[in-house]
């Protein structure tokens, strides 16, 4: 990995796309420092002190960099396209409109991706607007005593500021995750989601070693900096592990010249759902504590609530994440994944898998590969995913700890997805010089 980085800088057309893209990391980092006009900056700090992280918030935080609770003009993240594109990726297999689109190649993927930025923005205006009057409450910071001197004015001119100042800021989000794509190294969005996770942490280990008991909490720093070592290999590991199932194409004879013969395989990843069900999942448990929280009701389903989804160290919080991630792996493989239209696609080109007939034997023997290796990704996602309630439980350290559950899995593919790019880039390179 560090040999591609070093021949990419001394390659002169990489170079200028890695500094152009690290230049706009430098820039996204910037906004998300700034406030939204209408906050109180230093309750905010006040209360960003004493709670480093809401749960309820922790995902959407999580991919803002740490802005959202510090209210800035990022504050949102990148989370809004985040929702727009899963939407429509799950519209794609329902609506036939959006899947002849989808058949249609770069054209027809170019009109998604306009329905996902109108998307992208619906959902910021209806995010902003939700952060804005939980602000407003004090609910965004509960148990903080400057809570709700956090927005001192609540008048609906302040607010409409405050809604299009976040929504404004994830627009240029995009436009920056566009700006990378077409003139940086590519993955423009996944390098923005990479930098916003990235930066969280060298503060978080800091603070473990702040708050740890044993050796000045260095003890508890190199165990948490071994674990994160560990966890990086595996999701390493994990995530370039996949099934290749061996694809032979019959010879056609077209005139006087053969044609086909080829042998490929098509590559089925253990872990081919990525981190969509860790955000479904996350996402789904966020919402019985959110609606407790809104409606300050004190009923005895809203007290079992408190008590069992809110924090992360409670086993029946545990197991149901870890349910929901199995689950939602499942899910997301049936409906990315169809054999059915492989199978299809084979025959029509004159392939097939050796033993194997081609057309329905074809799609019942990819759905069988597919759900036998859909079980253990989907059981490492839950693994994975836990280890955060695992450290809380083992140091009380999940509002502090690094390397776990969403932030590991993207930190590492996005940073994979972005090695492979460059090798890419630079097997295709122009010699115009040698040519000329």
């Amino acid at each position: 990995m560090l040999s591609a980085f070093a021949r990419a800088f001394q390659t002169p057309d990489l170079r200028k796309k890695l500094l152009f893209t690290l230049g706009i990391m430098v820039l996204f980092r910037l906004g998300s420092h700034i406030p939204i006009p209408g906050v109180n900056f230093e309750a905010v700090n006040v209360c960003v002190s004493d709670s480093k992280k809401n749960g309820l918030f922790g995902l959407v935080n999580l991919f803002s960099g740490g802005a959202l609770l510090q209210l800035t003009i990022f504050a949102l993240g990148i989370m809004p396209y985040i929702t727009a594109s899963i939407i429509l990726q799950l519209l794609t297999v329902v609506i036939p409109r959006l899947e002849a689109l989808k058949k249609e190649g770069q054209a027809g993927q170019a009109k998604i991706t306009q329905y996902t930025r109108y998307l992208t923005i619906a959902l910021a205006i209806l995010q902003g607007t939700g952060i804005v009057a939980t602000a407003s409450s004090g609910a965004l910071f509960s148990g903080c005593p400057v809570a709700n001197e956090i927005v001192p004015e609540t008048g609906v001119f302040r607010i409409a500021v405050m809604v299009i100042t976040m929504t404004a800021g994830t627009s240029v989000i995009m436009w920056l995750g566009e700006l990378i794509t077409d003139r940086g190294i590519g993955n423009g969005m996944s390098l923005l989601i990479f930098t916003s996770i990235a930066a969280q942490f060298p503060s978080s280990l800091w603070n473990i070693k702040q708050s740890g008991t044993i050796g000045g909490g260095w003890v508890e720093f190199l165990s948490v900096i071994a674990v994160g070592v560990i966890v990086v290999m595996l999701v390493i590991f994990v995530e370039q592990a996949q099934r290749r199932i061996p694809v032979q194409y019959a010879k056609r004879m077209i005139g006087r010249r053969a044609f086909g013969g080829t042998s490929t395989y098509i590559p089925l990843k253990v872990n081919q759902a990525g981190v969509i069900p860790v955000i479904f999942a996350s996402s789904l448990l966020y919402i019985p504590a959110l609606v407790v929280q809104l409606t300050n009701s004190q009923s005895g389903w809203a007290v079992w609530v408190s008590r069992h989804f809110v924090k992360g160290d409670h086993p029946i919080y545990m197991a149901t994440y870890f349910l929901l991630i199995v689950f939602f792996a499942f899910f997301y493989v049936a409906i990315s994944f169809n054999p059915e239209e492989v199978a299809d696609n084979m025959k029509k080109y004159g392939g097939f898998i050796p033993g194997i007939r081609a057309g329905r034997p074809t799609a019942e023997y990819l759905n069988y590969v597919l759900t036998r290796i859909t079980w253990p990704g989907s059981l490492y996602l839950g693994l994975i995913a836990l280890i955060p309630m695992i450290a809380l439980v083992a140091f009380g350290q999940q509002t502090n700890f690094p390397f776990g559950g969403t932030s590991v899995l993207i930190v590492v593919g996005v940073g994979l997805e972005t090695v492979k790019q460059i090798e890419s880039q630079l097997q295709q390179r122009n010699y115009e010089g040698f040519l000329r």
